[in-house]
């Protein structure tokens, strides 16, 4: 089990992102050269890849895909970019993915701190950055996501390696930011047992699968999320009366007409009785959506502890694992 816990690896986030900053080389790659990129990557290794796509999907050139399964695209092809993300180097559908890009003869860039990934990579003399052991998964987000934004900055000409440094700045005010994961708290007092609804806008969804993410492992948590402005054509025809749930917002305000929706909504669900936390970002920076993941861990955290709930025990995740090896 790994020693680094869950508090420990919030309270030096920055650490993970420094040490790609300090680890990251140029990988010579030009966007020309492909038709599309595709991330591989499952639950805390995975959600990177869904926070980078959707930071560069006003910047890319070329489509992104992210794929947590055991199977590669059928249009995956010689011109395709994969991206290969596992914490521990072991994780048997990103494996599968891998052997089936090298048949392809994709490119293949590999993030990992080990296993047979890692083993992989060096013998067929791939592109690899390393992270750092003893970590849980899910709290190595700053390694992967950083390195994803380092090689898709590189790839598009596009610099993310001076916001990443800036993010320094963000974990100084770590007390702030604690602090309203606290009051997220103190606001769901009395309904902390209710499942989760948040409701995001397309830029911040992976944020929002990540802190339904979780609120799943660590605190054993149902937890959902619905997409503006999809889930109004929808999921909205649900919002009668008191709901056992808790709703909290995740709004970029990159769109004026979504905007709209959130106000429109949060006025419908208050006035029959439900709770609405907004966490509103100033804008879709890497900034801006470090800090959403922050304080959505941290609540995590402190819904862990209301529950009593053992963060650092995933039996379930781990029984099937074990059962997969007999299967």
């Amino acid at each position: 089990m790994s020693e680094i816990t869950h508090e420990i690896s919030l309270d030096t986030f920055y650490n993970q992102i420094q040490f790609a900053l300090n680890n990251y080389k140029t990988h010579g790659l030009k966007s020309e050269n492909y038709s599309n990129i595709i991330i591989c990557g499952l639950g805390g290794s995975g959600i990177g890849g869904r926070i980078a796509k959707a930071y560069f999907s006003n910047k890319s050139t070329l489509p992104i895909e992210v794929y947590s399964d055991y199977s590669l695209p059928f249009y995956t092809s010689s011109k395709s970019l994969l991206i290969l993300c596992s914490y521990s180097g072991f994780t048997e559908e990103t494996l599968e993915m891998y052997k089936q890009a090298a048949v392809i003869n994709c490119d293949i860039i590999v993030i990992s701190s080990g296993g047979e990934l890692t083993d992989w990579s060096i013998r067929d003399k791939r592109n690899y950055y390393p992270i750092e052991l003893g970590y849980q998964p899910r709290m190595a987000l700053g390694f992967s996501f950083s390195y994803l934004l380092l090689i898709l900055g590189e790839l598009f000409n596009h610099n993310t390696k001076d916001e990443l440094k800036n993010t320094s700045l963000l974990y100084a005010d770590k007390e702030q930011h604690k602090g309203t994961a606290s009051q997220m708290i103190s606001f769901f007092e009395s309904t902390l047992e209710n499942k989760y609804a948040v409701i995001t806008d397309n830029a911040t969804e992976a944020i929002g699968t990540r802190f339904c993410q979780q609120l799943q492992e660590n605190a054993k948590t149902e937890c959902f999320v619905n997409v503006l402005p999809e889930a109004n054509h929808n999921a909205f025809e649900t919002y009668y009366g008191v709901l056992p749930t808790n709703f909290i917002f995740l709004n970029s305000f990159t769109n004026d007409r979504n905007t709209g929706r959130f106000a429109y909504l949060k006025q419908l669900l208050e006035k029959q009785g439900n709770k609405v936390f907004e966490i509103n970002l100033a804008n879709a920076s890497i900034t801006e959506l470090l800090k959403a993941i922050y304080i959505t861990d941290w609540y995590s955290i402190y819904l862990s502890d209301k529950n009593g709930s053992d963060r650092m025990n995933v039996s379930n995740i781990m029984g099937l694992k074990n059962f997969l090896k007999t299967f």
